[in-house]
Parts: structure tokens; sequence; C-alpha cells
């Protein structure tokens, strides 16, 4: 944990606070969803506690990341606004970006792969944003941004290191353990929150404890992406490249400067879990919740199930958050893996 003298990291750890979080969901209340907590007889049963899912598939584009978007964009001055954004990314950032804009009547730009996915590519530009592409292995998507906001006097959103991001994806948390806690249900004993940047993870552990400082979080990471894990325990910012994993949400390199210090000093521990088990628990949220989930999506449920199967006494009985952060994939990819594909 950072020690007393160490002035910019305590900083850092302190750019989001209960306050930000509550003032962001404020700001986007009437545009982001507040998406549904639901409870499952199957997935108590199975836990030995009582679990609450938060359903962030269910936001808007889909995903957890129109709530940072929505939450950065609000807090630009209107010359910002003019002048538009830039966002870099290959799925729901970009589209969440594109969607709050379009909203609030401010031009986006979004850079892009010129491998992704079709249908990532014609959402973001259906969301009304201009898409630039790159090409992924010869160019570096931040240099390639940096230059287009420099040349257009565009103000750049990123995807997760960033105060007014980390509030939005925040207000997962400040809605699961508001709602949850409400007529007397006690508090949520342990929070299980999935890991790429760290941006939901920082914003839900500064919530949830802000909230209950009793509350445990633990961060969910791909077992062969588990920069954030080694992070975390070792003290110094640790860098995975190019993992190889089905939860392509989950394949940022490292944590950022303000999600490394947020995570260090808000999250209990961290966690990682197989692509086999990944693919277990979209099976499970899919077969007996009916829901949709992407393999970084599950990545809270699949944390949360290998602990009940290999420590059923830190859940027995209590009350556990699960973050559900997103839906987005195609029908074919989650066909093969259900199926047992796990080709990343």
């Amino acid at each position: 944990m950072p020690t007393e003298g160490d002035a910019p990291e305590m900083a850092l750890a302190d750019a989001v606070t209960l306050d930000d979080v509550r003032a962001a969901a404020a700001r986007i209340a009437g545009l982001a969803h507040r998406t549904p907590v639901r409870t499952s007889r199957a997935l108590n049963a199975m836990l030995g506690a009582t679990g609450l899912v938060k359903c962030e598939n269910e936001q808007r584009v889909g995903a957890f990341k129109f709530r940072g978007a929505c939450n950065a964009l609000a807090r630009l001055t209107p010359d910002q606004r003019s002048a538009g954004v830039l966002a870099y990314s290959s799925g729901n950032h970009a589209q969440g970006v594109a969607l709050a804009a379009g909203m609030m009547g401010v031009p986006a730009v979004i850079v892009m792969p010129a491998d992704a996915p079709g249908v990532k590519l014609a959402a973001t530009r259906g969301y009304g944003a201009e898409v630039v592409t790159y090409e992924r292995g010869r160019e570096v998507r931040e240099e390639v941004g940096a230059r287009l906001a420099a040349a257009r006097g565009l103000a750049i959103v990123p995807p997760y290191d960033h105060p007014d991001v980390i509030a939005g994806q925040g207000t997962v948390g400040l809605e699961l353990v508001e709602e949850t806690g409400a007529e007397g249900a006690g508090p949520v004993d342990v929070l299980f929150v999935c890991v790429g940047g760290g941006g939901l993870l920082s914003g839900c552990a500064v919530a949830a404890k802000g909230l209950d400082a009793r509350t445990r979080v633990v961060g969910v990471e791909p077992a062969s992406a588990d920069d954030a894990k080694r992070s975390f325990e070792s003290g110094r910012l640790c860098v995975v490249r190019e993992p190889m994993t089905i939860a392509d949400g989950a394949r940022t390199p490292c944590l950022g400067r303000y999600t490394f210090a947020m995570v260090r000093r808000h999250v209990d521990a961290m966690m990682t879990v197989t692509d086999e088990e990944l693919r277990e628990a979209m099976v499970f949220a899919f077969e007996r919740m009916k829901m949709v989930v992407e393999p970084a999506g599950a990545l809270a449920m699949a944390g949360a199930m290998r602990v009940a199967r290999e420590r059923p006494e830190e859940l027995r009985g209590r009350r556990v958050g699960i973050v559900v952060s997103g839906g987005n994939i195609d029908a074919a990819r989650f066909a093969r893996i259900i199926q047992g594909d796990l080709t990343a």
C-alpha cells in the first residue's frame, strides 16, 4: 500500500471520491440506464450466498463504458463541446463515446483498428461518429489519436485512466450498493468486479468503500492477462502485451496512473480465472439467468464461482455483489464459445 510519504501516488489515489461518483450519477441520470440488479436461486445455491448481479449488459451500447463516456463529455467546457472529442478503442468505449457524443450534440472522432469486427465499426458509425482506422501492428492508436486531436483541436476521452471516466464507471457500484441495501437489507459483504484497464474496478471500489468500508472488493482478470494482479501484489506497474484470452475486453496491457493508485488504495484482493471458467460462467448466465454476457463481462461471475468452489467459507451466508460489465458479442462467436471453442 502507499506510504504516507508517497505524496504523488496518494494524490492519484484520492483523485476520485464518493462525492465525485455521486455527482457523476446526477449528471448522467436520464442518459444512462439505471440497470437492474438480478438474483437467482440457482446462483445462490452455487455460491452458498445471496448473489446480487448488476446487469451492465443491459446498459446503453451493451456495456458500462457508456457511463464514463457520458460523465466525461458532460464535464467538457462549451468550447470543447463545440470543437469535439476523440477516443481510441476497438469496442465498447468507442461505442459509448460515439453514442454519448451524439446524444449531447458533440462531434466525435473514434480511432479504431482496421481489423476491428465489422459489427463494431458499423455500430460506432451508426451512432454518428467519424471513424478513423489504423493498422494494428504498424501504428500505435494513442499516437494516431494524439496527432488527430492536436490537428483538429479535439479533447481526448481516454478509455479508463481519467478521473471523470472513473467517476462515471463508479456509478455502477453506487447503484448496486444503494439498491440492494434499501429497507435494511444489509451491506454488500463482498463485491466482485472485472478488470481491464481498471476504471470500473477503481470507481466501484471508491463507491463501495465510501458507502461501507467493510465491503471487501475483489478484482478479477483473465489468467493470461494478469498485469493488474501482478501490479497489485508487487507494488509496481506490470505490463502484459497481447495476451491470448477470449476476454477481448480485458486485453489492456496495464493499469493506468490513476487506476493503479486507486486499485492499490481501495481494492482488497485480486484474482484470475481461466478462459474455461469464463465459458462456464457465460453458460450459467445464459441457461439459468437468461443473460447474454460477453467473455470480459463474465469475469466477476467466474471469480465468485471459483471462490465458492475452492474457498466456500469466504462467501457462505454473505451478500455477494457481482458486476456483469457487458454483453457485446456477436451471435456466431457466442455460440462458438458456449460450445467450447476458446480460440482467442
